[in-house]
Parts: structure tokens; C-alpha cells; sequence
């Protein structure tokens, strides 16, 4: 976890009122293997690249910023395509193997936008793109270069 309140006091029950925002967490389920969960309930099975049914955690920085991207272009989308339009949205990486990082990710937003005459098409996607700009937290945050703190803290088992 990253710059997590001191007064947290279980990952496995976190303490709401003193986490600085909604309580996000993992738990060990066995070697090299966690589940993510948040407060609502949802869950996310998170391991090695290598295991089936599982996101390695690089891939889910991938998803989330395709998913925060998708997201934030979804209103403006839907006003040109209509409120059930179908979208793939895709995500790819140049890695750089000698640091173990990414250097960087390309979205992809594939929708059907030949409804659309050439006006309607540009003047849609430029409003995309300036609604993901502004409101994908998740490629805001990368784009500024988050910082992170680990913190390791010593607690019995109970």
C-alpha cells in the first residue's frame, strides 16, 4: 500500500475513519498470490503473469488506465454514437526489460463512428479526447509521475 494512515489498523478489516480515502487493500491467499478488494465488495484476483485467472499487477495499471480512459470519454461518446453504443477498449506497453518498468502505454478506443459524417466525427473525438485529458485520474497521475511510499508495519496476528 502507498502512503497509508498509521491508524489503519487491519488490511484484512480497514479501518474506515482513518484512511485518508476509500480503503483499498490486498490479502495473501498463497505464494505470490493476493486478492484486491475495495469497501464495496468488489474483488480482484492478483498474482504472476504466469498463473491463469489472475492479473499480474502491471496489468492492471494497464486496465485502469484503459478502463479510467474509456470511462472518462464514455459521455461524449454516447451523445454522438447513442446510449448503447459498443466499445472495445485495448491496451498495449513498450516495456523496458533492463529497468522492469514500462515506458509507455497506448490506449485504444475501438468503436463504430461511421454513423458519423467528417464534422461530426472530429468534433466528437477532439471532445474525447479532452474528457479523458481532464478527468482520467489514473493518466493524470502518470502523466505527473506519482510518487509512492512503502511503509512496512509490525501487527500480531489476532
Amino acid at each position: 500500500m502507498t502512503d497509508v494512515d498509521p491508524d489503519l489498523k487491519s488490511a484484512a478489516s480497514p479501518d474506515l475513519e482513518a484512511s485518508p480515502s476509500p480503503a483499498l487493500w490486498a490479502e495473501r491467499t498463497g505464494t505470490r498470490t493476493y486478492t484486491g478488494r475495495n469497501t464495496r465488495g468488489a474483488q480482484v484476483l492478483i498474482g504472476d503473469s504466469k498463473d491463469d485467472g489472475v492479473f499480474s499487477p502491471g496489468e492492471l495499471l494497464q486496465i485502469a488506465l484503459a478502463a479510467c480512459s474509456a470511462l472518462s470519454a464514455d459521455h461524449r461518446l454516447a451523445h454522438a454514437l447513442g446510449p448503447d453504443f459498443r466499445a472495445v477498449v485495448g491496451v498495449s506497453n513498450a516495456k523496458n526489460q533492463e529497468e522492469n518498468r514500462y515506458e509507455s502505454m497506448t490506449v485504444e478506443i475501438v468503436t463504430d463512428l461511421s454513423g458519423l459524417d467528417e464534422a461530426a466525427r472530429a468534433k466528437t473525438l477532439e471532445r474525447a479526447e479532452i474528457a479523458i485529458e481532464r478527468q482520467c485520474t489514473v493518466g493524470r497521475t502518470l502523466e505527473a509521475g506519482a510518487s509512492h511510499t512503502i511503509v512496512f508495519t509490525d501487527e500480531a496476528a489476532g
